[in-house]
């Protein structure tokens, strides 16, 4: 395996493709994107832990946020999903949010705030399957021809 091909595949999604949601990813392109990505946030974990900066690593995942919904919606298009079954993952975020503005909100009336708070187990169960579907999709191999997001994407081998 070629990891020089990887970082560039990484580094392209990053610099040439950042708010790219138009056109197809193939399986191998998509996944090996997510590996870097791994791979790259374990790195900059372990430098926020040495250096004691923990913000480090949420600024890493800010950068690349949109990238990685980018080629997601990409790798959707492959299967024939629109972009926004991306949005399915904002869903669980939304939720947590509110619940907290919620919980925040009613302070003052104990019992009411403990209810809210004593929800964000289902919000974590819905983040769980909201990621089980988008992972189930991503797997899936892409259309055989041309589909309505564009031609077959070129086949990414790093061998």
């Amino acid at each position: 395996m070629d990891l020089n091909k990887l970082w560039q595949n990484f580094a392209d999604t990053v610099q040439n493709h950042y708010l790219d949601f138009d056109g197809r990813v193939g399986r191998p392109q998509f996944w090996y994107y997510v590996l870097a990505y791994v791979v790259v946030d374990i790195l900059v974990s372990i430098v926020a832990s040495i250096v004691g900066l923990h913000a480090l690593t949420s600024l890493f995942g800010l950068a690349l946020f949109l990238p990685s919904l980018g080629i997601t919606a990409r790798r959707l298009h492959d299967v024939g999903k629109p972009t926004s079954w991306v949005f399915i993952l904002a869903i669980p975020l939304v939720l947590e949010l509110l619940l907290g503005l919620l919980t925040l909100a009613s302070i003052m009336l104990f019992p009411l705030a403990m209810f809210f708070a004593s929800l964000t187990w289902l919000v974590g169960l819905l983040s769980l399957a909201a990621m089980i579907v988008i992972i189930y999709f991503c797997a899936q191999p892409g259309d055989a021809g041309p589909n309505q997001y564009g031609p077959v994407p070129p086949v990414f081998d790093p061998k």
